[in-house]
C-alpha cells in the first residue's frame, strides 16, 4: 500500500492516478540524405522513422517542397551501396542516402501540343538529368569525416574479437597477412569511389579513422598509431589502380607506360583541382560510335529555333565520357570545341558540367560563399593602405551601403586581385556597345565588359551601367549577353573546369581563392598570400 494525495492506494491504483509525460527521445529521429537532383543534394531530418513508405514520401514532400509526383531509391549497403528501390520501409538503413525518382506521365494525344506547366517542365528535366542511368555522377565528392565501411563478415567478426580484448586488456590485435589484404582491398575500393588519386592528407585521414574505429589496429611504436597503415594504403592503392589500368580503366590507364622499361608518359593525367569525375568510363553498353551519334544528334537540335532542352541535356548527361576523354587527352583549341560541343556553352550546360566533374553546385556554392564575405572584404578594402589602397578606394567610391548586391560583388571581383599582389587591368576588359567585341578579345583568358558609346572609361572603373559581359577564351568570345559581371566570373570558373584549362597567368592567386577558399574544392593547406587573406577574413566573421 502507498499513500497517495491523502489517501492509501494499491500499487495499481497508485499508477493509473500517476500521469506520466513523455520526454522526446532524440534517438528516434532519422536523417536523411536526399538527392534531390545532381545539383540539389539535401540533409532532411525526420522526428521519427515513418512507419511506412507512403508516410516517408507524404514528409519528404512537405519537407523538400516537391510539386510533382516521385518515387525512391535508397542505397542498399547489401550491394555495395548500389541504387535500389525502395518497397519496405523496414529495408531503410541507418543514415540512409535517398534519390528522388521523379514520375513523368506521358501527355495525351490532346494536350501534347500544349504548353507545359511549370512542375511537369521540371519533372522531365530532373527526370533526365538524374535518372539517366547512363549518368556518370557515380561519385562523389571526399566525405568529412571518412567513414571506414563494413568489411566481409568473417574480417568484421575477427576485428570485433580483437576490440573486446583491446578493451579488456590493452592487447593488440597480431594481424595476419590475409586479414591485412583483406582490411586494404576494401579500404582501396572504398577511397576510389571518392578519388582516384588521393593526396597525403587523405591517406591520412583514413589511417587515422581506421584506429579510431577499430583500436585494436592500433600500430604500437609508431608516433600516431597508424603510420605503417598510411605507407601500406598508399602502395595497395598503387596496385589497385595497376589491376584497373590492366582491366582497361580510362581514367588510370591514361597514365600508363610511365615506369621502367614502358614508354614514357610525357603529359600525366589526372585531377589537380579536385574533379570528382575527372576522366569517366564510357556508360554501359555505350561505346565512342553509339555516343559520338548522340553528339551530332545534339549537334543538330541545338540549330534550330526551338531546341528540345530536354533533349540536349539528355544528351549532354549521356556522352560526358567522350567529352571528357576528347578535351583530357586532345587538349583541343576553345574554338574547335565551340564547334564541336556548341551546347556545352549554354549557361545551364556550363552549371550541369560543373557538378558531373566536381559533384557541386557551382551558382549555389559561388554566389553563397561570396555573399557571406562582401562585408569582410569592403572592411579590409577600407583599411588597406598605401598604392593598393588607393586603388581599392577609387573601386569603393563607386559602392555605397545602397548599392544592390550585383554591384557590391562586383566590387569585391574587381579588388580581390588586388589583395592578392596581381593586376587585373589586362583581365577586366571593355568595349563599346558598337559590334567590335571580337576586336578587342586580344587576350587568351577575359571578361568583356560592353559599355554605351558615351561612357567614361577609366582605371578600375565598375561599369556598374554596362550593356552585357562577355567571356572570351583564347581570343575566341565563347559566351555573350551575360547579365553582369560576378555571373560572368561565375562562368568563367565553371568554363576552366569543363574545358579543363589552366588559370590566367594574370589572376592565377585569384583563381586559387576561388576554387580553395569560396568553392572549397582542394587542399586545406593554402599558400602564404591566400592563406593570410582567408585569415582576415575570418577574424571579421568572428
Amino acid at each position: 500500500m502507498f499513500f497517495w494525495q491523502g489517501k492509501y492506494l494499491s500499487s495499481e491504483n497508485l499508477l493509473s492516478s500517476l500521469t506520466f509525460v513523455d520526454k522526446p527521445n532524440i534517438e528516434t529521429r532519422i536523417i536523411l540524405r536526399v538527392i534531390v537532383n545532381e545539383n540539389d543534394i539535401r540533409k532532411v531530418t525526420l522526428p521519427e522513422k515513418p512507419q511506412t513508405v507512403e508516410s516517408l514520401l507524404e514528409q519528404l514532400e512537405e519537407k523538400l517542397g516537391l510539386t510533382y509526383k516521385f518515387s525512391i531509391q535508397f542505397e542498399d549497403p547489401d550491394f555495395n551501396n548500389s541504387l535500389v528501390n525502395l518497397t519496405d520501409i523496414a529495408d531503410l538503413p541507418d543514415k540512409p542516402t535517398l534519390k528522388i525518382v521523379s514520375v513523368v506521365t506521358t501527355p495525351t494525344p490532346s494536350t501534347a501540343e500544349t504548353t507545359p506547366t511549370p512542375s511537369t517542365a521540371e519533372t522531365e528535366i530532373l527526370s533526365v538529368a538524374s535518372d539517366d542511368p547512363s549518368s556518370q555522377s557515380k561519385r562523389t565528392t571526399w566525405p568529412e569525416p571518412f567513414e571506414i565501411p563494413t568489411f566481409p563478415v568473417d574480417v568484421e567478426y575477427r576485428l570485433r574479437q580483437g576490440n573486446l580484448h583491446y578493451m579488456q586488456d590493452q592487447t593488440y590485435l597480431q594481424v595476419s597477412g590475409v586479414l591485412k589484404h583483406e582490411i586494404l582491398h576494401k579500404l582501396s575500393e572504398t577511397i576510389y569511389g571518392f578519388k582516384a588519386y588521393p593526396d597525403k592528407e587523405n591517406f591520412e585521414e583514413v589511417a587515422a579513422a581506421l584506429i579510431k574505429k577499430h583500436p585494436c589496429l592500433t600500430q604500437p611504436g609508431s608516433s600516431k598509431g597508424w603510420n605503417g597503415w598510411y605507407d601500406s594504403l598508399r602502395w595497395k592503392m598503387g596496385n589497385y589502380r595497376s589491376k584497373l589500368r590492366r582491366a582497361g580503366c580510362l581514367e588510370v590507364s591514361v597514365n600508363g607506360g610511365k615506369r621502367r622499361g614502358q614508354q614514357l608518359q610525357k603529359n600525366i593525367k589526372r585531377p589537380k583541382r579536385y574533379e570528382v569525375n575527372f576522366l569517366p568510363d564510357y556508360p554501359d553498353g555505350e561505346d565512342e560510335s553509339s555516343l559520338e551519334t548522340k553528339r551530332k544528334e545534339m549537334a543538330g537540335e541545338i540549330k534550330k529555333r526551338r531546341p528540345n532542352a530536354a533533349l540536349i541535356a539528355q544528351n549532354m548527361n549521356s556522352t560526358f565520357a567522350l567529352r571528357r576523354k576528347e578535351l583530357i587527352e586532345n587538349e583541343p583549341a576553345v574554338k574547335d570545341t565551340v564547334d564541336r560541343w556548341p551546347a556545352l556553352f549554354m549557361e545551364s550546360q556550363i552549371v550541369a558540367e560543373f557538378s558531373r566533374i566536381s559533384g557541386k553546385n557551382l551558382q549555389t556554392e559561388f554566389f553563397q560563399k561570396l555573399d557571406g564575405f562582401i562585408p569582410r572584404f569592403i572592411d579590409i578594402f577600407r583599411t588597406k593602405g598605401g598604392d593598393i589602397g588607393c586603388k581599392l578606394k577609387k573601386i569603393l567610391c563607386q559602392i555605397d551601403d545602397k548599392s544592390d548586391i550585383s554591384g557590391r560583388r562586383t566590387a569585391v571581383l574587381h579588388g580581390l586581385p588586388l589583395l592578392l599582389g596581381e593586376d587585373p587591368t589586362d583581365f577586366y576588359k571593355t568595349c563599346f556597345d558598337c559590334g567590335d567585341e571580337e576586336h578587342q578579345a586580344s587576350t587568351s583568358v577575359c571578361i568583356l565588359t560592353v559599355i554605351p558609346e558615351d561612357s567614361q572609361t577609366v582605371p578600375y572603373s565598375l561599369h556598374l551601367d554596362a550593356t552585357s559581359t562577355a567571356i572570351v577564351l583564347e581570343g575566341t568570345v565563347v559566351l555573350n549577353d551575360i547579365g553582369n559581371l560576378p555571373q560572368a566570373m561565375c562562368l568563367l570558373f565553371g568554363l576552366i573546369y569543363a574545358l579543363n584549362l589552366k588559370y590566367p597567368l594574370l589572376l592565377k592567386n585569384t583563381f586559387d581563392f576561388i576554387q580553395r577558399v569560396i568553392m572549397s574544392l582542394g587542399h586545406k593547406s593554402l599558400k602564404p598570400k591566400i592563406q593570410s587573406l582567408k585569415n582576415r577574413l575570418m577574424q571579421y566573421n568572428f
